[in-house]
């Protein structure tokens, strides 16, 4: 598959793919005979993979880093895995304050009339005694 078509497929810009693939982020891509880069199956199972690392909020650093112990040929997987528990955790931490929030949003939507009611008795109190 050409550049053109993956970009579209996964929603990123050819500069994007071509810089993941510079700084090492995704592993060398192919190339025809002319020289333009061919996407195999692998290429496309690893741009999921770093959309989905990124969606979560790893770092470029981090990913190259996970890529690099990735393609080298010593045993390593004990050191993706914590990076990969590092990430999860950091996205439950994210989650969970999304949540605080959106349930403090609810509440005040929920008791919105309660609270603006409130709020215009005040004003209206104050202002009568000034």
């Amino acid at each position: 598959m050409n550049i053109d078509t993956v970009a579209k497929k996964f929603d990123v810009t050819n500069d994007t793919l071509r810089y993941w693939e510079r700084v090492g982020i995704l592993p060398p891509v192919k190339r025809n005979q002319s020289g333009y880069r061919e996407y195999s199956k692998y290429d496309m199972n690893w741009i999921f993979c770093i959309k989905a690392l990124r969606h979560a909020g790893m770092t470029i650093e981090a990913l190259i880093e996970f890529v690099k112990l990735y393609c080298d040929d010593h045993p390593n997987a004990d050191v993706r895995k914590s990076l990969l528990i590092e990430q999860r955790q950091d996205l439950v931490d994210k989650v969970a304050a999304i949540n605080q929030t959106l349930n403090y949003l609810n509440y005040k939507i929920d008791h919105y009339e309660d609270h603006t009611l409130k709020y215009e008795q005040e004003k209206l109190s104050y202002e009568e005694e000034n």
